[in-house]
């Protein structure tokens, strides 16, 4: 039991000071913009269950590989925050309330929308390549995808999820939710699946990019930045900083 505590304290210890400081001094008032994406998600879902709201909501946040590419990126920002049809809401706005708010804390609002925004556009323009390469392809699509109303959160919240767990030397968690999405693609090869693995890809180039930057700044042999976008400065104890730590800083 010791042993996994030291193991759960290294792994997640960085994360909850992150996430714990900011909440205790500020409450729900430290993630705004989480809540204003719940807010927009749970309101796009009563409106797209109304006669008079479905078509509108298709009109401006519904997106399908067959659609002009112009369109589809027009739509791509609003798309993240309709929820899919046939899954439960509340999944939704869970996700967007733990992840979003998670990674708001530990990233800042604008770089937590920018990666949420990156994974989902790699999803939607994968959708588009699988769909031209066809079902018989190695990372094809049957053409039939190319109707499929593409929208909900889960690309953005496993592209944030990844991020956030390894800018914070969270790896074990990082590399379950890279394997769990591979293994969703095994088990059940559609759409979403290979979505998600599609953003996985586009974080992971993200996580290689913010690594060299840092590497070519010389970050670890400098003061660092504290866990968050405001932190106190603080170390997280049982963490050495500096060099080997294992633990990249935020950078404005």
């Amino acid at each position: 039991m010791r042993a996994l505590a030291r193991w759960a304290r290294a792994e997640w210890g960085p994360l909850c000071g992150a996430v714990r400081e900011p909440l205790r001094r500020r409450g729900p008032a430290a993630v705004p913009m989480s809540l204003a994406a719940v807010g927009l998600t749970a309101f796009l879902q009563y409106v797209q269950n109304q006669p008079w709201g479905y078509q509108l909501v298709q009109n401006v946040g519904a997106v399908r590989a067959d659609d002009p590419l112009w369109l589809a990126l027009l739509r791509t920002p609003l798309s993240l925050f309709v929820p899919a049809l046939d899954l439960p809401v509340w999944g939704a706005l869970a996700q967007i309330l733990l992840v979003f708010g998670i990674a708001e804390l530990c990233l800042g609002r604008w770089r937590t929308l920018t990666i949420a925004y990156a994974a989902t556009l790699a999803g939607t323009l994968y959708a588009r390549l699988g769909t031209t390469l066809g079902a018989h392809a190695p990372f094809g699509l049957p053409w039939t995808d190319g109707q499929v109303v593409d929208t909900g959160p889960s690309a953005a919240v496993v592209g944030l999820a990844v991020f956030v767990s390894w800018r914070y030397g969270a790896y074990v968690t990082a590399g379950a939710v890279t394997l769990a999405m591979v293994v969703e693609v095994l088990v059940k090869e559609n759409l979403a699946g290979k979505e998600h693995l599609a953003a996985l890809m586009a974080v992971g180039l993200l996580c290689l990019l913010a690594a060299l930057r840092q590497r070519g700044r010389g970050l670890p042999g400098r003061a660092r930045r504290p866990w968050g976008p405001g932190g106190s400065g603080q170390r997280w104890p049982g963490r050495r900083a500096g060099r080997g730590s294992g633990l990249p800083p935020i950078q404005s």
